[in-house]
This record gives structure tokens, C-alpha cells and sequence, in this order.
């Protein structure tokens, strides 16, 4: 069977069809620089693509998508080069099992099955036999090495990784088709581009009296004055940040180095105005709390990380984080964990009501819970609703030298800058 190879700059996903078509040899070019690409297979006479091979080494991804006659996704394979440059790790893959001709792609319906793979052995199967509405069932699946990484193909002599699923018995014969195409300017909306992790969005803002914003509910807020709680004293030197709830025995989730000393804690508030039983009502929010360590404004914002947390597995808007299973977590000094992870647990959670009073501090009408106080030490321990369970990012702001000036935690999401008042909005 002949399969024709097409190369473009890019996919447009909604018109299935690729933007700016290259050479061969402008397609070896960024490979090699690790600019992204797409390669697109096709057969005669079908008008949806067999497969299309998705390429950004820069960004550590190969992707593959696998479409049927009907011009469905039916399997996303993500891959990812980490250390190893001969081979891939097999990062995700979701294959879609549509019940007939006439389903749309992606319904919710459609039964799916999912496979997310790590480089350390671990990984998770879910099986959605009646699709997203339906039971779900999550085990983990048996993958050998050799299925969790596949080695990494020479430019030019990738296989069809799809000629199984397409009822190929034989070889494909690939011929190179170079489409000579008008498209300029930049690259369509529609068009797939790399998968990015979270992106840490307008954090200064929020503390920026007068910004205006909107967190997805409301549809406009105004940012006040942030709420400063009292210091936290850090005299190790090494900020701890966690889930003082979750705590595996293994010390804090995430720490970040910092001049010892005392900080600053505070809230980024925005007040909203919404209608209750008729009338108008104003409220003010906490958005986010926050370690201010420098007056500095911050230049650039940076996830933390756990030691062993890998940024290259991350897949579109995923996060790394701190765990909670109470819907809480702290800044604390880290050089101090222990004891003032054990005052917490007396005093929050088993309720001791003989705490001395210099060691623990309720603190009321914040996000802000609590502060506990190793004496040895000095160090403290604030901690601090979240609007949930589940992991949350912790956010890094740098100076311009990278100079630590805070260390942020939303409360719940991003939310997204309004245009200033006055502004007008352009097409």
C-alpha cells in the first residue's frame, strides 16, 4: 500500500488539514533545531489522514493521533524524551472505541480507555466502559519495559504506528508529496501547538489594588488592598510549603531557599458584587495568600518543584504541587518541620486545648488558620484554607538578579485580567 507523507509547519485540528506545508528538507531543518512540525500520513482515495506525528523536541513531545474513515481521533499517544536521546517514554495514551459511524468525536459517551506511564515503573489504567458519564474502573496496568518505551527513529524513518489498527498486512511504501500552499501570517487558533504546564497567569496583579479581574463565576472583580496577617519567622533559611495534612513522613513537599529571617504574610483579596433574594449584595474574596520576602516586584514567576518532580511529564496545564486531603496547607520553616507539624496536629486536629499559647495562635476571620512556634528555634508555621482537596501549585516570584521576593499559592484558581476601565477592546 502506498501511504503519501506530507510535512507542515502545523495541524489545524478543526479543519483536519495541515497549515503551511514544507519541504523535506525544511522539516529535517527543525528537527534538528527542535522547532515543532507535523508529518501527516495519508492513503489514496480516503479523505481523513491515517495519522499525524506531531514533533517538538524542544518541548521534550512527540504526539500521535490516529484517525478513522470518518475523520475521528481514535487513539492520542503523547510521548516524551527525557534523558535517554535514543528513546521515548511512552507518557499517555487514550484510545476512543466510537459504538458507530454516527457518533461525534469525543462524545461523552464514547467508551475510552486510558494509560498514563512514568519513567520509575509506576502508572494508571482507567477503563470508561460507558465513556465519561458512565462507572469507571482504575488499576494498574501491566506494561513491560519494552512497551513503556519505544526507541526513537532516525528523521525520515519513522514507521506507520498505525498500520495495525488500518488493517496494513504489508510494508507501507511511503511517497513524499510536497504541497506548494499560500498560508502566511500566523498559525490559525485551531491549529495544535505543543502541550504547555501551567502557566503561572497574572499572580502580581492580584495583589495590585484596583486590577480588575474575573475568576470564571464572577464576571468582574475588583482587587483590594491585601490583608497582612503577621510575620513568619524563617531562621533555617529554607521555606517549607505543604500539605501539613498529608504528611508522608518524608518532610515537606516543596521548599524554597530564602534569607533567614522574618516575612511578611498576607492575602490577595478582590471584592465582587452579586444579587441575593432580589438585592445587591458586595463581597470581598481571598484569591491567593502569600510569603512576601522581598518589596521587589517579582519579573518572572516559576513553579516549585519536588526533588524528584520532572516538568518534561507534564502534559497541557497539568501541575506540580502540594498535596491535601483537609483542604489546607502552610508556610512553615522547614528547619523545623517536625515540631511544628506535631503542634498543629495537637492543636487542629486532636483539638488539645492546654496548648501553650506561645507555641499555638488561632487566627480568625482569614483564610489564614492558624501559627504554631518551635521555641528551640524560632521558626513558625502558618497555615491556611484552600477551597479543596487535591494538589496545588506553589508559585515562585523572582527579581530581575532571580532573587526570591514571594512565594504564592492560589486558593483555588487562576483567575484572568479584565481590560482596565475605560480600555477598549480590540478585535
Amino acid at each position: 500500500m502506498v501511504v503519501e507523507v506530507e510535512y507542515a509547519q502545523a495541524w489545524d485540528l478543526e479543519a483536519r488539514v495541515p497549515w503551511r506545508s514544507i519541504s523535506v528538507g525544511e522539516a529535517r531543518e527543525r528537527d534538528t533545531a527542535g522547532l515543532p512540525y507535523v508529518v501527516v500520513y495519508r492513503a489514496a482515495g480516503r479523505e481523513a489522514p491515517l495519522e499525524v506525528r506531531l514533533v517538538s523536541w524542544r518541548d521534550h513531545y512527540v504526539g500521535l493521533w490516529v484517525y478513522d474513515a470518518q475523520g475521528r481521533r481514535t487513539c492520542d499517544l503523547d510521548m516524551r524524551l527525557l534523558d535517554d536521546p535514543a528513546r521515548l517514554l511512552r507518557r499517555y495514551t487514550v484510545g476512543f472505541s466510537y459504538t458507530g459511524p454516527e457518533m461525534a468525536e469525543f462524545d461523552e459517551a464514547c467508551p475510552r480507555n486510558t494509560v498514563e506511564l512514568f519513567p520509575d515503573g509506576k502508572g494508571q489504567l482507567t477503563e470508561e466502559p460507558q465513556g465519561k458519564g458512565g462507572s469507571s474502573y482504575v488499576t494498574v496496568p501491566r506494561v513491560r519495559d519494552d512497551e513503556r518505551w519505544t526507541d526513537r527513529p532516525a528523521f525520515g524513518e519513522w514507521p506507520l504506528l498505525s498500520a495495525q489498527v488500518h488493517g496494513l498486512t504489508e510494508p507501507p511504501v511511503f511517497e513524499i508529496t510536497e504541497v506548494v500552499n499560500d498560508s502566511s501570517g500566523l498559525a490559525p487558533a485551531t491549529c495544535w501547538r505543543p502541550p504547555r504546564p501551567a502557566q503561572p497567569g497574572p499572580i502580581t496583579e492580584l495583589f495590585r489594588p484596583g486590577v480588575r479581574v474575573t475568576d470564571g463565576y464572577h464576571p468582574e472583580m475588583t482587587v483590594v488592598e491585601p490583608r497582612r496577617i503577621g510575620p513568619l519567622r524563617v531562621p533555617s533559611g529554607l521555606l517549607a510549603v505543604s500539605g501539613p495534612d498529608s504528611d508522608d513522613g518524608n518532610g515537606p513537599h516543596i521548599t524554597v531557599p530564602v534569607p533567614p529571617g522574618e516575612y511578611v504574610l498576607d492575602e490577595a483579596r478582590a471584592r465582587h458584587t452579586y444579587e441575593w433574594e432580589g438585592s445587591q449584595d458586595t463581597r470581598t474574596d481571598t484569591m491567593a495568600v502569600r510569603v512576601l520576602v522581598s518589596d521587589i516586584t517579582a519579573a518572572t514567576w516559576e513553579m516549585a518543584l519536588r526533588p524528584d518532580d520532572d516538568s518534561r511529564l507534564l502534559r497541557e496545564n497539568e501541575i506540580f504541587g502540594f498535596d491535601t486531603d483537609g483542604a489546607t496547607g502552610c508556610f512553615a520553616d522547614a528547619g523545623a518541620w517536625e515540631p511544628l507539624l506535631a503542634l498543629f496536629e495537637k492543636g487542629l486536629i486532636q483539638g488539645d486545648p492546654d496548648l501553650d499559647p506561645d507555641v499555638y495562635e488561632d487566627i480568625n476571620d482569614s483564610m489564614y488558620l492558624l501559627r504554631t512556634r518551635d521555641q528551640a528555634s524560632g521558626g513558625e508555621l502558618a497555615a491556611f484554607a484552600t477551597t479543596g482537596d487535591g494538589t496545588y501549585p506553589v508559585w515562585v516570584g523572582r527579581s530581575q538578579a532571580g532573587e526570591v521576593v514571594g512565594v504564592v499559592v492560589l486558593v483555588e484558581g487562576m483567575p484572568e485580567l479584565l481590560p482596565e476601565s475605560g480600555a477598549t477592546a480590540v478585535a
